[in-house]
């Protein structure tokens, strides 16, 4: 029975990298465009949409991208607020991981 348990955590946890690493990307591809987009005076991502996609998974490939390529890092709400998503996003993740599975 253990067996199957813990067969079952890991399926639920390569599913859970799956969709974090499709996320990042998207999170990564859209802060990139938005880069682009400000540089040549096209239409801009919302910054709602760039938080959304942080809330969903993406926080941390966005910040790293944004420090790379020096996209909105003066702005207190990416520069603050996605490391505040990303420790909220880790306690949620080892509350589910070591209480709930």
């Amino acid at each position: 029975m253990g067996y199957n348990k813990e067969k079952t955590k890991e399926s639920k946890m390569k599913y859970f990298l799956a969709y974090l690493a499709v996320i990042s990307i998207i999170s990564a591809v859209v802060c990139c465009y938005d880069k682009i987009a400000a540089k040549r005076g096209w239409r801009r991502t919302p910054e709602k949409t760039l938080l959304g996609l942080s809330v969903l998974g993406g926080s941390a490939a966005m910040y790293i991208v944004m420090q790379i390529i020096r996209h909105k890092t003066r702005h207190n709400k990416f520069m603050v607020g996605l490391p505040l998503i990303m420790l909220l996003q880790i306690a949620i993740i080892l509350v589910f991981y070591f209480k709930i599975l």
